[in-house]
């Protein structure tokens, strides 16, 4: 049978809204529903401080729909607007306990994409599980999910229990991504609230049970998605990467002022794409620029914690899902990787003495 929002909306009619009296159906709208293939997003809006009386008619919603034959996917996000502010906004839906049992979650970010963030986060996380440290990786942008191709992970997370996933994993590493429940081909056309609310809930509904840290893939710039993870996420620290040249930098800088708005430690920063070796000549050719990251992090009194040449091994073992920490463990990137895994570790060993 076709899958259609009318369809979907009148499975819900039974689904009661906080108080008993409203059928969840008569709150949303038919373009409340996107649907991809067999995969299926509604997103409710309700007023913040109800978050709590939403969350079991989110739950009973979302398995009503998951029951569905034909439907592989299914997830409802709840958005709210907070008062006083123009700015449409997220909020919590219940605590984060799934994150109780790691010890510290560091976000990777960047103020602009195409700066090799997700490769440089995936290569780090491997860098520290090679230290003998349990891992997990989130894959946080939702626009441009890419944990999925650089683990060579496909399928879906499978259900614990409820509404809980279990994480895939790879490489001695945990890894939830968006890109596990939605086509690769597919449009992320999500407002602010809608990307919110959905790593609110890769936040609160993954079990990633016992772990060192969890590596956070922020999705590049500064808005919605970045304050939720910051506020909501229990965050250690950030770890800025950059590319060398100035236009990078000006946006690195404004990721920085942001952490420190919101309380958030930087940790350090990171100057990918540094320099280029060729591998004809064997000279070395600073496309970029160079060192432009580790002046801006004297500047900015954060520590650098290291430089990753530009490297066709790097590209072209991301593109096949096998990470050049795996693929050439003793190639001059992979030794880069580890000295800013090295230097991570050791600055959160000075942030408490529970510190790994």
């Amino acid at each position: 049978m076709l899958i259609t929002p009318a369809r979907l909306r009148s499975l819900l009619s039974g689904v009661l809204a906080p108080g008993g009296h409203v059928a969840l159906a008569a709150l949303i709208a038919n373009d409340d529903f996107r649907i991809d293939g067999e995969r299926v997003t509604l997103t409710v809006r309700i007023d913040g401080k109800d978050a709590d009386a939403w969350e079991p008619v989110r739950r009973e919603a979302q398995e009503r729909l998951a029951s569905v034959s034909g439907i592989t996917s299914a997830l409802v996000v709840l958005t709210a607007e907070r008062k006083g502010q123009g700015a449409v906004a997220t909020e919590a839906a219940s605590g984060f306990a799934a994150l109780a049992g790691i010890r510290h979650i560091v976000a990777v970010a960047s103020g602009k994409g195409g700066v090799g963030k997700s490769t440089t986060t995936c290569n780090l996380a491997l860098a520290l599980a090679g230290m003998g440290l349990k891992v997990g990786v989130l894959d946080a942008d939702i626009y441009g999910p890419s944990m999925p191709r650089l683990f060579a992970l496909k399928g879906q997370p499978t259900v614990k229990s409820g509404r809980v996933l279990n994480p895939l994993e790879a490489y001695g590493c945990k890894v939830m991504s968006i890109g596990f429940v939605v086509d690769s081909e597919t449009a992320m056309i999500w407002r602010g609230p809608m990307v919110a609310s959905a790593i609110t809930q890769m936040l609160r509904d993954i079990d990633w049970g016992a772990l060192d840290i969890l590596l956070i893939d922020m999705p590049p710039g500064t808005g919605d998605a970045q304050l939720t993870l910051s506020q909501q996420g229990r965050l250690a620290g950030a770890v800025i990467v950059s590319t060398p040249q100035d236009l990078a930098l000006i946006d690195a800088r404004r990721g920085v002022a942001m952490f420190r708005d919101v309380g958030v430690p930087v940790l350090g920063l990171v100057e990918n794409m540094s320099y280029f070796l060729c591998d004809a000549c064997g000279k070395r050719h600073d496309i970029f620029a160079h060192g432009g990251a580790r002046r801006e992090a004297e500047r900015l009194a954060i520590p650098f914690l290291g430089e990753v040449p530009l490297d066709m091994e790097v590209r072209r073992r991301s593109d096949d899902g096998m990470p050049v920490m795996i693929a050439a463990p003793d190639s001059v990137p992979a030794e880069a990787y580890r000295l800013i895994a090295t230097g991570l570790r050791e600055r959160l060993q000075g942030l408490q003495p529970a510190a790994i």
